[in-house]
């Protein structure tokens, strides 16, 4: 046990192969399509927002319509809106930033790019599992909710 801790640390070589670049330069332009993807959805979400919300406000009698989310009103819904045309922004940026400089990195070798690409998608990973815990826990809460609140209708 005490021979592991008086080794010094030897430095890892890692060989990147023909056939792994040629994956990098695939992920790389599907990452592309996606983030373009991403960004025009958020376009989208983020005018529908501001449309809705004037919608609703020219026509109050449409709140009627939207049942539950009714009690919010018009600029909670723009809000709600605007919160998720920011959750499909963000992933889009980071993997529009791996396409980028993957790209660049496999294509010229370059070991920097390289590593700025992979530590983008080591931020896309880290954003959607604490998005998952949080709806997870959400989700738990809700049910949660609802089953104290139906035992207390009895």
């Amino acid at each position: 046990m005490e021979d592991f801790e008086n080794e010094v640390p030897q430095e890892v070589k890692l060989v990147v192969t023909e056939e792994m670049r040629s994956y990098f330069y695939d992920m790389s332009k599907w990452a592309r399509f996606l983030s373009v993807v991403g960004f025009v959805l958020s376009a989208f979400l983020t005018l529908s927002s501001f449309g809705i919300g004037a919608a609703i406000t020219a026509n109050p009698a449409m709140l009627n319509q939207l049942g539950p989310l009714a009690s919010i009103g018009a600029t909670g819904i723009t809000i709600f809106y605007l919160l998720l045309a920011l959750l499909f922004f963000y992933p889009s940026l980071l993997l529009f930033r791996f396409s980028a400089k993957g790209k660049q990195g496999v294509l010229f070798g370059d070991q920097e790019n390289l590593n700025d690409a992979i530590a983008n998608v080591k931020s896309l990973f880290k954003f959607w599992g604490i998005l998952t815990i949080v709806l997870t826990i959400s989700y738990f809460l809700l049910i949660l909710t609802i089953a104290v609140s139906s035992v207390g209708v009895k």
